[in-house]
């Protein structure tokens, strides 16, 4: 069994080839249980696709990752099956290539150079809830001065 995963994850990282003319290069949105996947193209068609059984047990593809898919022809709801899971090495290659879909959603973060250098970009943002700015306790204090002031008058 470990070396069937070893052959696996040894082929995800090790493949740059480039997709055929029937295959896509398209976004994960979500996952829907079921080894099932909404993934989104370039032109913004949203459809299902599965997991191959071979990648099941081995890999692990997540919100916002880029993967190539093979349609399927016969498909109702799911239209493709997943052949490749894209790192961002083999992004690059494909960029290199001008392979890589020229759309906005489909811009790379990582591979793109940061716009500043502030050490707060690079802190980790629990998306997973809400974000909520209290007052600083300085502001707390400065508005209970004012108002003492206010009061004295």
């Amino acid at each position: 069994m470990f070396c069937r995963k070893r052959h696996v994850v040894n082929k995800v990282l090790n493949t740059y080839t480039l997709p055929t003319d029937e295959q896509k290069i398209v976004k994960l949105v979500r996952s829907c249980g079921n080894n099932l996947h909404e993934v989104v193209t370039p032109e913004g068609e949203k459809f299902l696709v599965t997991m191959p059984t071979k990648f099941r047990n081995y890999l692990w593809v997540g919100r916002g990752s880029f993967v190539v898919v093979d349609p399927i022809v016969e498909g109702g709801k799911v239209k493709g099956e997943i052949i490749q899971l894209l790192l961002k090495e083999q992004i690059q290659h494909l960029m290199d290539e001008g392979v890589w879909p020229d759309s906005k959603g489909f811009s790379v973060p990582s591979l793109e150079k940061p716009k500043t250098n502030s050490d707060s970009n690079k802190l980790f943002v629990n998306t997973n809830s809400p974000y909520v700015d209290y007052p600083s306790s300085e502001e707390e204090s400065s508005d209970e001065e004012s108002e003492d002031e206010d009061n004295s008058s």
